[in-house]
């Protein structure tokens, strides 16, 4: 498990929206529901590039917390 500073999330964006990003604690995901995108973290730093995010499922948006 990476620790990821939630404070982070005041000041991080979206890359395509600009929307608010969320974090999904047992993916290990920042998560952009308007996109409903994923971004994964390397060393504990999100990699904030569209072109490498998840888009995700309506499934896997379900599981996202609020």
């Amino acid at each position: 498990t990476v620790s990821f500073d939630k404070g982070l999330l005041n000041i991080i964006a979206c890359p395509s929206c600009k929307g608010k990003l969320v974090w999904h604690e047992a993916k290990q995901w920042l998560v952009c529901r308007g996109e409903q995108l994923a971004f994964e973290l390397e060393e504990g730093i999100p990699v904030l590039m569209s072109e490498k995010a998840k888009t995700l499922s309506s499934d896997e948006m379900e599981q996202v917390p609020l």
